[in-house]
């Protein structure tokens, strides 16, 4: 643990790096690119922690959860105040996720997102990576997977169902 006058900024997004995302544990708040941003200060002998989180959805209903996470871990820290604020105005977009974090959303068997920097394309959204044989022999069975950013896609090379990360 960090002593009261040593706790800064990077010790905090440090430790935002161990909060996961309920829904992917494998991926970290920081890694989906969730944290916008962190200020740290002290007032009146207090240290105080500010975190602003974008989420991926308006209506993510993991987002109770996460805030309270986040508020635990850095409290944690030794914080004497901690403020989590969900940022409503900032558009999140599959982009901000880390390169590693689509690594190891295809690790953990779901197909990461498409980088978005151009216009969506019909190729970019059929040309679909399968986690389990890298194939792109794929197709799309359902938009709709088992959260709002997720959907269903068959390898017809492994014959296997996977989710996809939806770009967005």
């Amino acid at each position: 643990m960090h002593t009261l006058h040593t706790l800064t900024e990077a010790d905090v997004w440090s430790t935002l790096e161990t909060v996961k995302d309920p829904e992917i544990p494998v991926l970290s708040l920081v890694d989906m690119g969730m944290i916008t941003k962190v200020l740290c200060r002290t007032m009146q002998g207090q240290k105080l922690a500010h975190i602003t989180m974008t989420p991926t959805f308006v209506g993510c209903p993991a987002l109770g959860v996460m805030k309270k996470d986040i508020y635990d871990a850095v409290k944690k820290m030794g914080f004497d105040d901690v403020e989590v604020v969900i940022d409503m105005e900032t558009a999140w977009t599959s982009d901000r996720m880390k390169p590693e974090a689509k690594l190891k959303l295809e690790k953990f068997g779901i197909a990461p997102p498409a980088m978005m920097e151009e216009d969506m394309t019909a190729e970019l959204l059929e040309k679909v990576r399968c986690p389990h044989c890298g194939s792109t022999d794929t197709t799309l069975r359902s938009s709709f997977g088992s959260t709002l950013c997720r959907a269903i896609r068959f390898c017809y090379s492994c014959r296997q169902g996977f989710e996809q990360f939806k770009p967005i």
